[in-house]
């Protein structure tokens, strides 16, 4: 199974810095990417808000004690509150799956939401929550 559809890159964002796109047509439900994580331990979550990690990780385990960086470009998706793509994590295997929620387009940036439901519009922490 291929982990990541050939068409999609990452390049300069006109949101913020890079982000991830694709130059064809996904139509929706597609898996874009498989992205296996390195998982950072309680005992060190807090560590990572010094770093310049602080931006690309993903909050992680049951309890969301624990958090992890995305490899492959998983970590470089940015924020939408109308996300083209969504997400999902499997713990116990130590990887996050990302989907196209809609069909997306040739040339389109690929977002998800950070607040990890659609659904939810309250604002992130760049957006001064």
């Amino acid at each position: 199974m291929s982990q990541r559809l050939p068409s999609i890159y990452y390049g300069p964002s006109e949101v913020a810095g890079r982000g991830v796109f694709t130059y064809q047509d996904i139509p929706e439900g597609a898996l874009l990417e498989i992205c296996p994580v390195i998982v950072i331990p309680k005992e060190q979550f807090q560590q990572i808000h010094t770093s310049i990690l602080h931006d690309y990780y993903f909050l992680w385990g049951e309890q969301e004690e624990e958090c992890a960086i995305a490899l492959g470009f998983g970590s470089l998706y940015n924020h939408s509150h109308e996300p083209n793509a969504f997400y999902l994590v499997n713990y116990e295997e130590a990887y996050i799956q990302f989907f196209a929620k809609r069909d997306i387009e040739s040339g389109e940036e690929i977002f998800v939401t950070y607040n990890g439901d659609a659904r939810e519009k309250g604002k992130v922490w760049f957006e001064g929550s």
